[in-house]
């Protein structure tokens, strides 16, 4: 028999369905994901550590998890870090017979490996509605005969960036194609500093794939005396607050010439660094279906986003420019400078997980090295 459990808001409403992987009481900020596939990688993406993330899309589970091969030292072959991140998983319906050529075991079984506590039964179309619409709000994972916690987690750097310098070497440079048949830009022997702020390992994958050693530095490391070609500074979790070493760093970086790179949080530190002001959204951006305009044409791209914030397009000064622009809400989803290869972006180069149709930006920058 099913363990009753309740998911509760911090504006009291409450959702009761059963508990399934760890049977354990959570807090945390509870955001959603509205992409049909991906939840292995959603569940082990840095961005989402120490958050309750609910899953939009209703059926969840039905092609279990791949191996946790490493394909390199500290680096996954199928996820996007070394572990689960969330603090807890909400869905509405659990398949415990999955069904995938690249399956080892199950999601629950998988969870509970990872002591991971998740709630399902939930209608988390409604769920997701009102986090849209009101925005993020704590929130509890509460199995039956389990008390609240008292203390929630809060997102820091230290708990998802590495401890320490890790070279990666580059695979023999060829021919990427992505899956829209253009070809993707590759390098050979460039090296590229990835600034580790919670990086999702698909982004080594991605740039060694194409030809670049990959130097993979702390979030807080200062490596502007080391022998680098361009500058890559990644996703993660948290406030802007909690990564003013880095944004110490980049504004050294921004002085010089050599191409820098970001998404996500790595967007929003490159902005803070060339003296953007960032805003909150009203409406966060956690979709797999953001469009997005390229400034200066008629293209528009869908995009995959995880962010709770953007830049103030008033504040971006007049030497940087604005370079997508979403079309849900007007919000300044990417920038360039005018004249040097600084790049940032809201959003992931990828149209949905596993999928790199959105990877223009990316070869640009692989482009300029």
């Amino acid at each position: 028999m099913k363990l009753k459990a309740t998911l509760r808001l911090e504006n009291g409403m409450e959702f009761h369905g059963y508990s399934f992987g760890s049977v354990k009481s959570v807090g945390g900020e509870v955001v959603f994901n509205t992409s049909m596939v991906g939840y292995p990688e959603q569940l082990t993406d840095p961005t989402y550590n120490g958050q309750i993330l609910c899953l939009t899309y209703p059926l969840i589970g039905n092609y279990g998890v791949p191996s946790e091969e490493l394909m390199a030292e500290g680096l996954s072959l199928n996820y996007e870090s070394e572990r689960i991140q969330p603090q807890g998983l909400v869905i509405f319906d659990y398949c415990e017979d999955y069904s995938n050529w690249e399956a080892v075991k199950g999601l629950e079984q998988w969870m509970k490996e990872q002591d991971l506590p998740g709630i399902c039964g939930i209608d988390t179309r409604e769920l997701t509605k009102i986090l849209r619409d009101k925005g993020s709000m704590k929130g509890y994972i509460v199995p039956e005969g389990t008390t609240v916690p008292e203390n929630l987690p809060v997102p820091t750097p230290e708990a998802v960036s590495c401890k320490e310098v890790m070279v990666y070497k580059a695979q023999p440079a060829k021919e990427v194609e992505n899956v829209n048949g253009s070809k993707a830009a590759v390098t050979d022997g460039k090296k590229v500093v990835v600034v580790d702020c919670g990086a999702k390992h698909s982004i080594i994958r991605g740039l060694v794939a194409r030809g670049a050693e990959v130097i993979r530095v702390p979030y807080d490391y200062d490596y502007t005396e080391m022998d680098y070609d361009g500058v890559y500074v990644s996703n993660g979790p948290g406030c802007t607050c909690n990564y003013g070493k880095t944004v110490e760093v980049l504004q050294k970086v921004l002085a010089g010439s050599k191409p820098v790179f970001g998404l996500g949080l790595g967007y929003h530190l490159i902005a803070k660094a060339a003296g953007c002001e960032l805003v909150r959204l009203q409406h966060p951006h956690r979709s797999s279906n953001q469009p997005v305009r390229k400034e200066g044409s008629n293209r528009t791209y869908i995009t995959s986003q995880n962010v709770y914030r953007a830049v103030k397009a008033a504040s971006v000064p007049s030497d940087w420019e604005v370079f997508f622009t979403n079309l849900n809400d007007g919000a300044a989803d990417g920038i360039r400078h005018k004249t040097r290869p600084f790049i940032g972006l809201n959003f992931v180069p990828e149209v949905c997980v596993g999928l790199t149709e959105n990877a223009t930006p990316l070869d640009e920058f692989i482009s300029k090295l």
